[in-house]
């Protein structure tokens, strides 16, 4: 792992649409984070490069002497670092949720744990940051060959959602999209084909989603669906097939049938089309950056900048609702 000073940053210069929302993000004031269990190498350097872009104020959550090790094996000071000490990985997640409830933190990002410990503690009953909106995963993507960033949920988090389920997942891509600086998200419900047919499931509910949307039950994003993925993001092929649609073509956010669909799809545009992903957990009482143990520098800055977007957009938008109540 690269860990030279500023080693995200630079390799974010790659991919021009993510380090241009990591230059928004700088801007603005930086946000509380809570690490969950930052010991190892990758975790921590990529926390302490945000500390030092000023991009998030991390407080380390885990057990102490591992964190002091990961900090010893990557040269690095932690000097200053607030450091909340937990005995394991379970309750270094479960102190994180803590923090958020205690307003000491705005966001959590993963370390060196297993998703599922993260995602156990943030939906624990009564004590967990739940809401009425279902938690799912967006990425984000910087594929060259598109000429915009690229949503795609849920490929991380929702394995089988059902319609109800897939109208939140909607919902909170709409919402990231909005907070990154898209004024009105084009989504597209992808499926195998752009017809609806019982046969396959996934494309009435994407035509569902689409009525939804129409009676107010989904809101701030333009709908079409189903649509297969070329029709998704090619005008010549949505043209070729007749499609008359303001998203064909021209999506913003990417929704697939399962979890199975989008994983494949977002790791495809990684591993053979070149492409970076970022990306966050939305729907709990914060956004959480659910980084990869693969992911590298710049996937993890990019995360953070998602996040601090997100939490201030999302208070910008509380603010407004209670001016004008």
């Amino acid at each position: 792992m690269d860990l030279s000073p500023n080693a995200g940053w630079l390799a974010l210069n790659k991919f021009p649409r993510l380090a241009a929302l990591a230059e928004r993000a700088r801007d603005l004031p930086a946000i509380r984070a809570a690490i969950v269990h930052p010991c190892d190498v990758a975790s921590l350097a990529g926390a302490m490069e945000a500390r030092d872009l000023d991009m998030i104020e991390p407080m380390l959550v885990g057990p102490r002497r591992k964190i002091e090790a990961a900090a010893e094996a990557a040269g690095l000071s932690l000097a200053g670092l607030a450091i909340e000490d937990a005995p394991h990985s379970h309750a270094a997640a479960e102190r994180a949720v803590d923090l958020v409830r205690a307003g000491a933190a705005q966001a959590i990002m993963k370390g060196a744990l297993h998703t599922d410990e993260v995602m156990a503690a943030i939906v624990r009953d009564t004590v967990g940051l739940k809401t009425e909106r279902r938690i799912s995963h967006i990425f984000v993507i910087d594929a060259p060959l598109y000429p915009k960033l690229m949503l795609v949920s849920d490929a991380a988090v929702n394995i089988a959602p059902d319609l109800l389920a897939k109208r939140d997942i909607v919902q909170n891509a709409i919402d990231l999209a909005r907070a990154i600086g898209v004024a009105r998200p084009k989504v597209a419900i992808l499926s195998a084909v752009e017809t609806v047919t019982p046969k396959i499931p996934s494309t009435v509910e994407a035509a569902a989603l689409c009525k939804m949307a129409d009676r107010g039950q989904i809101v701030g994003g333009l709908l079409d669906g189903p649509l297969a993925f070329d029709n998704a993001i090619s005008r010549d092929a949505a043209t070729t097939k007749g499609i008359v649609s303001d998203v064909a073509g021209d999506a913003d956010v990417l929704i697939a049938p399962d979890l199975e669909a989008g994983n494949i799809l977002a790791k495809q545009l990684v591993f053979l089309a070149g492409a970076e992903d970022s990306g966050l957990v939305l729907g709990a009482r914060c956004p959480v950056m659910l980084t990869s143990r693969a992911d590298g520098p710049a996937a993890r800055i990019a995360s953070v900048a998602l996040a601090q977007l997100y939490v201030h957009w999302a208070e910008a938008q509380a603010a407004a609702k209670l001016a004008g109540e």
